[in-house]
């Protein structure tokens, strides 16, 4: 029974995104560990954790909740003009 964690910035994903990613993650497992038997789909198991932006660091880049906020509202923007 495979268990997955994702460790994710709070606010970075939409429950739509975090559905996706389950799904899709799901699906790898399924093919990988399952042999592409879909009643392997059963015991995946998928955990999106979400921390505080200020909890990741990249070197000098330090997140805040405002710019990952306008981040997201920028990514966003995009998506909605494809």
């Amino acid at each position: 029974m495979p268990y997955v964690n994702v460790t994710t910035i709070r606010g970075l994903l939409s429950p739509g995104q975090k559905q996706i990613l389950i799904n899709k993650l799901s699906d790898v497992l399924v093919e990988v560990e399952g042999a592409g038997n879909p009643d392997f789909r059963k015991m995946v198991w998928i955990s999106i954790e979400e921390r505080a932006p200020e909890s990741f660091g990249l070197g000098e880049l330090r997140p805040s909740s405002a710019s990952i906020a306008q981040f997201v509202a920028v990514r966003d923007a995009a998506v909605n003009t494809r």
